[in-house]
């Protein structure tokens, strides 16, 4: 289970990186997918090793990510 929330941990550093350099957009599509993997998978994680705080944080912040990614979709619309 470890390597899940590793997974989790580097998407969002590297999606972090990205729009940081200037390299992906922070309100694109991409950006939002890869936030959203590596929120799921570190929800996964933290819930399974009963860390709650983050583990609500992280439904919390798929949760954004989702709303993100269906308002993304209704504009290419």
């Amino acid at each position: 289970m470890a390597a899940v929330g590793w997974i989790g941990a580097g998407l969002m550093l590297y999606a972090y990186a990205r729009v940081s350099a200037g390299a992906m957009a922070g309100d694109g599509l991409p950006y939002q997918l890869i936030n959203l993997a590596g929120s799921l998978a570190l929800m996964v994680n933290t819930a399974y090793n009963a860390a709650w705080p983050s583990a609500i944080l992280n439904v919390v912040w798929a949760a954004i990510g989702v709303v993100s990614i269906v308002r993304l979709k209704e504009a290419i619309r």
